[in-house]
């Protein structure tokens, strides 16, 4: 468990973040990501558009949530690649994904409508010290935590950042839910298992939703296996409705 101590009690019932206007422009730099709406200082975008739209929860339609983690995420493996440290940035993606999985103090910060910028740059500085996350990756969740992008961290960010990851080493990513936590042996099976229909290397991630009741649900870029009971008991209470 990764804890956390804050100066202000957390709470993750609400996104703080703003909706930018529509002619927002966050552009991607070799150095990092910045944006601002056009007309305004990079003052005034950073502080007054969160005054415009107040403290409240204004959460991104998912399609915006991937395009800014999409940005990020091609700014990181960008730098990764310079520097040579993709396979740094794929370590930090798998202890971020674990203290997400682990830490609901973790999620609780970023997704806190109370803690100020500084404060959750302040906070994830600390985080990103102690899981020793390389200055790539610690750079650029500061720059999250000032511009309020912290909400994409999970799923969109940390997906985004293995398919590239996986696009790069020439493999390609399956996304499993299971309705239990596979074994790494299980994980091997299924993953060579694929391999042997698409012809590639697999890298199997895994989720686990108890409401599958059994089986697996597997997606593969766009094409999807669901072989979960919850999805036949479905199917099958479908099939008894048109009989009757």
């Amino acid at each position: 468990m990764l804890a956390l101590n804050y100066a202000k009690p957390v709470a993750s019932i609400a996104l703080l973040c703003y909706t930018p206007p529509r002619d927002f422009d966050e552009t991607v730099h070799p150095r990092g990501i910045a944006g601002r709406p056009p007309g305004l200082s990079s003052k005034a975008s950073h502080d007054g558009g969160a005054q415009r739209h107040g403290r409240v929860d204004v959460s991104e339609p998912v399609s915006i949530s991937q395009g800014i983690a999409q940005r990020y995420a091609t700014a990181i493996i960008g730098l990764a690649k310079e520097g040579k440290g993709l396979k740094v940035v794929e370590g930090d993606v798998d202890a971020l994904d674990a203290a997400l999985t682990d830490s609901s103090e973790f999620v609780d910060l970023i997704n806190s409508p109370v803690l100020t910028r500084e404060e959750q740059g302040k906070a994830m500085a600390a985080i990103a010290r102690k899981m020793k996350l390389s200055p790539t990756m610690t750079n650029t969740l500061g720059l999250m935590a000032e511009k309020r992008r912290l909400f994409v961290l999970p799923p969109q960010l940390t997906a985004a950042l293995r398919a590239a990851i996986a696009e790069d080493k020439g493999e390609v990513t399956a996304e499993v839910t299971a309705a239990k936590a596979m074994t790494k042996a299980q994980q091997d099976k299924l993953a060579k298992a694929l391999k042997a229909t698409i012809g590639k290397d697999v890298k199997v991630n895994v989720a686990v939703d108890e409401a599958l009741i059994g089986g697996l649900v597997v997606k593969v870029g766009s094409k999807m296996i669901d072989t979960s009971i919850a999805s036949k008991l479905d199917a099958l209470q479908n099939s008894m409705k048109e009989v009757g």
